[in-house]
């Protein structure tokens, strides 16, 4: 490894943090540290880093804006690689989208809109990057990634970059073959429609409105911990079981949106893991029915 931290410095490809804590680095402000953590300022340096990496046979792993995600306690081994300003850009051609990985999915939802352009509507409260949002096929509101994305460009571990279409990804309910196959989104293009400026806004200000009615914002989270199975949504399922405001140390089921789980002064990733556990079984002894979860769990148990 130091041979490769040594390597690494020497290539230039931006900041490498050694024994760096993650926890800064996540929504639920929770996790323990990469062995090293790298901030590649440009493609170019990105794509150098993984080639080094490759090269020494070390495992990497990326965050983007580090929501639904929950870095364990211990940390990640080998390197976590967080996406830097040089894939933060968007730009439009006609009712084409592209936008860079670490460019804010809200954002893009925003620009979109004051492009006149609809199908990016249901992204407006989802807290993470465009590439978090295409590796978790990322949706709401009865839409995802998939029924807009019509290219995305990829890293693979190898460091070569790859254009990928959107059956390569393999999309499902909140997955796609990113989870078993290490690769890395760069580059997402999305196809969107022209549509009416203010029915888009007026549908983008509903969904925020009742985003801040319903979801603990204000506090330390990850967004929805558990997928909707399948003709229900967890949050009813959690609510009616009885638990809402049920604590593990700082971790808690929010009171105010129970699929949430918020990180109320100092949770641990054992915290909210146990939460979990609680919840599920909770949820399966009262209605039969297995949660199984939204979040990434990451990192050595």
């Amino acid at each position: 490894m130091q041979q490769a931290i040594s390597e690494l410095k020497a290539a230039n490809i931006g900041d490498v943090l050694v024994n760096k804590s993650l926890a800064e680095f996540t929504t639920w402000k929770i996790g323990g540290p990469a062995d090293v953590l790298i901030v590649p300022h440009t493609k170019d340096q990105l794509v150098q880093a993984v080639r080094i990496l490759h090269s020494h046979g070390i495992p990497w792993s990326a965050i983007g804006r580090g929501s639904n995600m929950l870095v364990s306690d211990k940390g990640i081994r080998g390197v976590v690689i967080k996406l830097g300003e040089g894939l933060d850009y968007v730009r439009f051609e006609g009712n084409i989208a592209v936008a860079g990985a670490s460019y804010s999915f809200i954002k893009l939802s925003i620009m979109a809109g004051k492009q006149g352009l609809t199908g990016l509507e249901f992204a407006g409260g989802i807290p993470g990057t465009v590439g978090g949002a295409v590796y978790m096929n990322a949706g709401a509101h009865g839409s995802d990634v998939s029924r807009i994305l019509t290219s995305a460009e990829i890293l693979t571990e190898t460091g070569e970059l790859r254009q990928w279409q959107p059956e390569d990804l393999k999309f499902d309910y909140r997955h796609s073959v990113l989870h078993e196959q290490r690769g890395l989104v760069t580059e997402a293009t999305f196809e969107l429609s022209f549509g009416d400026r203010k029915e888009i806004a007026a549908a983008m200000a509903s969904y925020k409105d009742r985003r801040l009615k319903t979801q603990p914002l204000q506090l330390a989270c990850a967004g929805s911990v558990f997928r909707n199975p399948p003709g229900t949504f967890a949050a009813k399922l959690i609510e009616e079981a009885g638990l809402k405001g049920l604590r593990v140390g700082d971790a808690e089921v929010s009171v105010q949106h129970a699929n949430f789980i918020v990180n109320t002064g100092k949770a641990k990733a054992s915290d909210v893991l146990t939460l979990m556990a609680q919840v599920k079984d909770a949820v399966k002894a009262r209605f039969g029915v297995e949660l199984v979860p939204e979040v990434l769990v990451v990192g050595e148990r």
